[in-house]
């Protein structure tokens, strides 16, 4: 119901009505700036405001023969008005309004996904409290490397979020801008102090230079902020399409009653949705290139970005919109295991403490290249013994490369039984996800 919620209130901001209803608050904003200026008198300027108005169908049918939007938007809203109609547009060029309005819907989009992107930031925050200390491998390479904490990985995927959110609100300021500058964007046909009233009207900035448009780099990073954030929260999907492999099973999307994973195989429980908001953010990734493609325009401009941004905008935000709510919906309700978490720490036999012991013996005078020859031994015995099929914990609860360890003869010429015990200790690596918490979190 929330994504349904969401996705009608962003696409509300990018239908023909919706175009339209910004075009005609840009007109009227400079129809009032005319009138405080004194070019258009005190009646003239409350007629307009009050009996403005269009009609889709007769827009499309005028422009049929103008074959020009902006000017059957005119037609149609003037059909509405009388002699005073000869001041709407006054001084304008159709980018005037046209790049103003849009700056308008960019804006008021860009406010709708900072939203979902702060919800989506407080669902991980509940979860990385939640499981701070839930204890997990940490892995590269796809390979068992040292225990960290659930909550360290949420949190990082917090913090990153959060950047995103920074680039997203810089996305804001610079896009939030307007021009009444005219046709090369000289103000040869209208003073400064036009634009002014009528970006302050419409809570945006003057762009400080403009030629007949809007410059597009602005555009290019509002889509190229949305690009990242994508980047990012694809890099949560897929962790969490990993931590539901049968094979690791540490977290599981939520499966709801009823709910079916195939058609031929009844078992089925996929993560269905971490791959489509994957699947998403492939989409949002590939509308900056042209992004980046519409800011190199002839001149003071030409019209190849426009037929672009038609696609792009609308397509972006709707798209963004609604991957952000289901990653949030699929963060509030999944599944975590934690005693499959422990489970998976414990499969390499220990092996996940190699480091503690190598950095015990230099210590001791060891030099840094005989500790690592003594533990790599140990540890690649493991390995032979686990392919073997031995047991990685024994009925004494140690692991396979601690035995190992403690029949080390070159070890324990340097550690005793009980430094070497000490060294399999969680605890250990954990003993810092508080200040690091603090970090992130303050």
């Amino acid at each position: 119901m929330v994504e349904r919620y969401a996705r009608k209130q962003m696409s509300d901001k990018w239908t023909i009505k919706a175009k339209y209803d910004a075009w005609l608050k840009v007109e009227l904003a400079a129809v009032k700036a005319w009138n405080k200026l004194g070019l258009i008198d005190d009646e003239s300027c409350k007629k307009i405001c009050e009996n403005a108005k269009f009609d889709i169908d007769r827009i499309d049918e005028i422009e049929k023969v103008t074959k020009h939007d902006v000017i059957a938007f005119l037609t149609s809203v003037s059909e509405n008005l009388g002699s005073e109609s000869r001041f709407l547009h006054y001084g304008m060029t159709s980018s005037d309004c046209i790049d103003t309005a849009v700056g308008l819907q960019i804006k008021e989009s860009l406010e709708l996904i900072i939203e979902d992107v702060k919800n989506l930031k407080e669902a991980i925050k509940i979860r990385a409290f939640e499981h701070k200390n839930t204890l997990m491998v940490g892995r590269s390479h796809g390979i068992h490397g040292e225990p960290i904490t659930f909550g360290l990985v949420l949190a990082i995927w917090y913090d990153e979020i959060n950047r995103s959110l920074e680039l997203l609100n810089h996305a804001k300021k610079v896009i939030s801008v307007g021009k009444i500058s005219g046709a090369m964007g000289n103000f040869a046909h209208a003073p400064l102090e036009l634009e002014e009233l009528v970006c302050e009207h419409l809570g945006l900035s003057p762009a400080p230079a403009s030629n007949q448009v809007i410059q597009r780099d602005r555009y290019a990073q509002v889509i190229s902020a949305i690009a990242i954030l994508a980047s990012s929260c694809e890099k949560i999907a897929v962790a969490i399409r990993h931590y539901q492999r049968t094979e690791v099973y540490e977290c599981e999307e939520y499966f709801s009653p009823g709910q079916k994973g195939s058609s031929a195989m009844p078992h089925k429980r996929n993560p269905v949705l971490s791959e489509n908001v994957t699947g998403l953010c492939r989409v949002l990734r590939s509308y900056t290139i042209p992004a980046m493609e519409n800011v190199a325009l002839w001149h003071e401009r030409d019209i190849s970005h426009s037929s672009v941004e038609r696609f792009i905008l609308p397509d972006a935000f709707i798209t963004a919109d609604f991957m952000l709510n289901r990653l949030t919906n699929l963060i509030k309700n999944l599944v975590v295991y934690p005693e499959n978490m422990m489970k998976n720490l414990n499969l390499t036999g220990g092996l996940v403490f190699s480091q503690r012991i190598l950095l015990e013996l230099p210590k001791k005078g060891i030099s840094r290249e005989d500790a690592y020859k003594i533990v790599q031994r140990n540890a690649m015995k493991v390995w032979a013994d686990l392919q073997n099929g031995k047991k990685a914990i024994d009925e004494n609860n140690h692991s396979l490369f601690l035995q190992n360890l403690l029949k080390d003869e070159d070890l324990k010429a340097n550690l005793s039984d009980e430094e070497i015990k000490q060294c399999f200790d969680y605890s250990y690596y954990t003993k810092n996800v508080d200040q690091i918490f603090k970090r992130v979190f303050d």
